[in-house]
Order: C-alpha cells, then structure tokens, then sequence
C-alpha cells in the first residue's frame, strides 16, 4: 500500500510518499481502507516529536479517518467488513490502509460523505465535549472563540449556535472574519499578530470587552500565547476558560485574574477523555450525527489534497493560512 511517512522528525516537507507493509488485524483490531483523512494541528506536532505521542518511525501522520472496513480480528463483533465507518486514531491514517483498535471506530450515516466524515470526529467532538461537559454552556450565554476560522473554532461556532449561546469569532484576519460569520458567529473580532506589549494587551482585551457586549461567561481558546490573558481579563463572574490548544505557544497566565472573576480555567483533552469515559463519548457521537442530519453542523473543508501532497496540507495548517478543514483523500 501506498503511506506518506514520517522517517525522521522534521517539518513535512520531510515526509516520504512510498510503499509500506499492508497491516493485517489482529484480536479486538479492525483494517480500514481509508478513503479521506481529516488534517489537524497534533499531526504538526507529532511529526516534529512536539506532541503528548511519540510513534515509532516511520509512522504515518493522520489521526482521523472516514473510510470502509476491510477486515476484523477475532473478538470484534460492533462493526463488520464493508461497513462505513470513521476512527479516531492517533496516527496512521494518511495511508491507504490502516490498523487500530476495533473500539475507536464508529459506523457513520450512509448519506455521510467520506470527506465530511474524516473531518467531523476531531473537531466536533473536541468542541462539543469542551461546550457540554467542560465548559457546561447555557443558552442566553455569550461564547468567544480565539481562532474561530479554524477546524475546531468553527465547529465550536456552530456548537455554541445549536446549544443557544451567542457567539464571537475571533480571528487574525477580515477573510477569517467573513468565514466565522458564514459559519454562524454573531459578531467577530480581529486581532493583531502577537507578541503584544503591555499597552496592546489592554487594548485587545477591551476589544474583546466590547465585542461580547462587558465580557464571555464561556472563551474558547484554540490559539493560546499572548491571546490568553487579554481574554482572560474579559471573562464575566463565574466564566469558564477552555484551553484547546496553542499552537501560538503555551501561555502563563497571572492566576489573579480567576480569583478576581471567580473564574475557572478548564483542561480539555478530548482524546484522553475518550478512552477513560467511553460511554460519554458515545453519547456524544450520537448526539453530533443527530445534530449533522438536523443540517445545524456541517464540516466546512476548504481544500483537500492527493495522498502525497499530505504534506502541503499539514503546512497550511501549520502556517495558519487555512480556514474551516483540510482533507487528505485517497482517490
């Protein structure tokens, strides 16, 4: 089979497009042949060796796939061959073939394309566990989102929508501004590019202020660095601060600013979450396709690449020149 690999830690213009051994299943593992796999920042960080994950090489990068059960091993009884199916997986997924654990793939709808289904799992079921579970939104609640043209900003926005909150972009140019409020924000906010001194990080914060009409009782973050604190500053009694990620780099906080809002900051680690409470997470699921049938969520893919140009869509990302998702495909 055909894999774009990672040979050795490097940018991806490093990974290697070639041939790999076809995986063969062993008990409680299924082959999937992939049809489309979603791009998302941890395979960035996980070719570089940056991420919580360090695979022996090579491995292929791609942690969300959409394609049709090729084979099952002994024990797997929840899924069959030829089913339609998308996984969650870590890695491996932009290849041809891929093994995993039976347990972290799921049936899909069958007027579910494979493209919208490589880019649904990650990103709405990161955003709807931080929204339901982590960040407990309420309707009437205002959100801001840091980075809501992206994959999971946007995904948030819609989320935020459906679960009847009011819901802020905040993006880093007016093209990402457009497409937040195509995706349904109420009103957005640009900011500059970081580093902020201290007279800039005022100003952002009273912009954010303005913006969500006194300050969030929910933020979003999925961008970190200097973004963090004026956002922090503009957090409502009793707000919720979610951490997605921070691809602007990992922030530092002054941990006054929660006492003095009686603020939290709360962890989101959505694949963690996954495998140590299963049954939410199935529930979940189940809710997300309920809300994708009801046409209130939809993966917004803005491009999607050949198998072995994989590399040019992880640069895009990493570059943060995309809007909505990247998708790898197989044919």
């Amino acid at each position: 089979m055909k894999a774009l690999l990672s040979t050795k830690i490097g940018p991806p213009e490093e990974l290697q497009y070639g041939d790999a051994p076809d995986p063969v299943a062993g008990e409680g593992e299924v082959v999937i042949a992939v049809k489309a796999a979603g791009v998302n920042f941890p395979d960035a960080l996980i070719i570089e060796d940056k991420y919580q994950f360090k695979p022996e090489r090579p491995f292929a990068p791609g942690g969300e796939i959409a394609g049709v059960i090729e084979s099952v091993g002994a024990g797997v009884t929840h899924v069959k061959v030829g089913q339609r199916v998308i996984g969650s997986l870590g890695w491996g997924g932009m290849a041809e073939k891929v093994k995993t654990q039976a347990v972290r793939v799921l049936p899909i709808p069958d007027a579910m394309p494979f493209d919208e289904a490589s880019a649904f799992i990650l990103t709405y079921g990161t955003s709807y566990y931080a929204l339901k579970d982590r960040g407990v939104l309420k309707a009437g609640e205002t959100m801001l989102v840091l980075g809501a043209a992206g994959g999971v900003g946007v995904a948030a926005i819609e989320l935020g929508k459906a679960m009847g909150a009011r819901v802020i972009g905040a993006v880093s140019s007016e093209e990402k501004a457009a497409f937040a409020k195509a995706a349904g924000a109420d009103a957005t906010v640009i900011y500059p590019p970081g580093a902020f001194a201290k007279d800039q990080s005022k100003a952002l914060s009273e912009s954010f202020k303005q913006v969500t009409g006194g300050g969030a009782d929910v933020i979003y973050d999925a961008v970190g660095g200097d973004y963090c604190e004026p956002a922090l500053r503009a957090m409502n009694w009793n707000g919720r601060y979610l951490v997605i990620g921070f691809p602007a780099g990992i922030p530092t906080p002054p941990l006054n600013l929660t006492l003095l809002k009686s603020s939290s900051i709360v962890g989101v680690f959505w694949g963690a979450s996954v495998a140590r409470e299963p049954e939410l997470h199935k529930g979940n699921v189940r809710d997300l396709f309920k809300l994708y049938a009801e046409g209130k969520v939809k993966p917004r893919i803005s491009a999607r690449y050949p198998l072995k140009e994989g590399g040019k869509a992880i640069r895009a990302l990493m570059d943060r020149t995309a809007t909505g998702k990247l998708v790898v495909t197989m044919e």
